[in-house]
C-alpha cells in the first residue's frame, strides 16, 4: 500500500510577517508530500491540509483542503474550503469556497456556495448550491463555460 520511500508529514504553523517579529498564526497546514506516496483510508483532519501525493478513501477536513499540482485525490471529501491544482475525483461538500485552478482537473459532484473555475481548469460533474436541491449540471473546459451564477476567472 505504501511506497518504500519514507514520506515526511509535518504540521507547521503559518507565520505572520506583520510587525517587527514573525508571530505564529492560528492556522496550521498539514502537508503530505511525496509524489510516489499513496495513502488510503478515512482521514479526519481538524486543521488544513495540502496533498502532494495520492490519497483515496474519505477526507473530513476542518479547514482548507489544498490539492497541489502533483496531488491526486480519489475520495469523498467534506471540507470548509478547497483549492484544486491537481486531480480530484469524488463527491465534495464544501461549506465555504471551492476553486479549481488552471492546472486543476475535477470529476464528480460538488456541493458549495461558491465555485470558481480558472481559465484552463476542468470540471465535469454536478454542482449543487448549499441548502438547495440538485438541478445544475456543468461541463467546463477552455471552449465551454457554463452557469453565470458561478464566477470564472
Amino acid at each position: 500500500m505504501f511506497n518504500d520511500r519514507k514520506t515526511p508529514v509535518k504540521a507547521m504553523p503559518a507565520m505572520s510577517t506583520e510587525g517587527a517579529s514573525a508571530k505564529p498564526m492560528s492556522i496550521t497546514l498539514l502537508t503530505v508530500v511525496g509524489e510516489h506516496a499513496r495513502m488510503e483510508g478515512k482521514f479526519d483532519i481538524t486543521d488544513s491540509i495540502q496533498v502532494e501525493c495520492e490519497v483515496g478513501g474519505e477526507l473530513n477536513v476542518g479547514g482548507k483542503l489544498v490539492i497541489g499540482e502533483k496531488g491526486v485525490v480519489n475520495a469523498n471529501v467534506q471540507t470548509v474550503d478547497a483549492i484544486i491544482m491537481g486531480h480530484y475525483e469524488g463527491n465534495m461538500v464544501a461549506t465555504g469556497n471551492v476553486e479549481i485552478a488552471e492546472t486543476g482537473r475535477v470529476s464528480g459532484n460538488i456541493q458549495t456556495d461558491s465555485l470558481v473555475i480558472s481559465k484552463g481548469g476542468f470540471f465535469n460533474g454536478n454542482i449543487t448550491k448549499m441548502n438547495e436541491t440538485p438541478s445544475l449540471q456543468v461541463v467546463a473546459n477552455d471552449e465551454k463555460r457554463a452557469n453565470p451564477q458561478f464566477a470564472a476567472r
